[in-house]
């Protein structure tokens, strides 16, 4: 991973042994997904997947949002935007933004899991949301360049949740989204 966040739960810091436990449970969540779809989901039958006690899944998730939520900033922790070489800075934040949309695209249960997670209130929740959503905004601001104007980056941060929560709702796939982004964001920095 590319921090020691990996040791961190929302909930405690975990040692060695507490981390692969979460790393099982956030991959059985994963593959009860696959499986059941959302509605399916829950975190009893994540835990009997991952080979632990509910009481065990319920220690380090608050809820099946905050499981999802906590795959969700694991999978953006470990990834990587490939910048385009010699690239314009709207190619780099297009590309961040992109990348980003698509990082569960190919996984519709998944990726709608994780947009009915990042609405919901559950404080654990939140304090991932706020994680994700500082990770993106220092990602574009890499992108845009130090000197970059708050309102822009503002602006870019709208377009990218909007349009996956538009995503959410069924108004298109995630990959259409990241192709609606890409157009919406080369619009702000023309």
């Amino acid at each position: 991973m590319s921090s020691d966040l990996r040791f961190e739960s929302t909930r405690r810091r975990l040692n060695g042994q507490q981390a692969e436990t979460v790393d099982r449970l956030t991959s059985a969540a994963v593959e009860v997904l696959r499986e059941k779809g959302p509605g399916g989901l829950a975190v009893r039958a994540v835990a009997a997947r991952a080979g632990v006690a509910p009481a065990t899944a319920y220690t380090y998730f608050s809820s099946k949002g905050h499981l999802i939520a906590e795959v969700f900033w694991r999978r953006l922790d470990d990834h990587v935007t490939e910048m385009p070489d010699g690239g314009s800075t709207a190619d780099r934040a297009v590309a961040v933004l992109r990348d980003v949309a698509l990082l569960v695209a190919d996984e519709p249960e998944l990726s709608s899991a994780v947009t009915a997670a990042l609405l919901g209130d559950d404080p654990e929740v939140s304090h991932l949301r706020v994680r994700i959503g500082t990770d993106i905004r220092r990602r574009l601001v890499a992108a845009l360049g130090e000197e970059s104007d708050d309102d822009v980056v503002n602006a870019l941060e709208m377009v990218y949740a909007g349009a996956l929560v538009r995503a959410g709702m069924g108004y298109g796939s995630y990959s259409d989204m990241a192709d609606a982004i890409e157009s919406a964001a080369l619009l702000i920095l023309r």
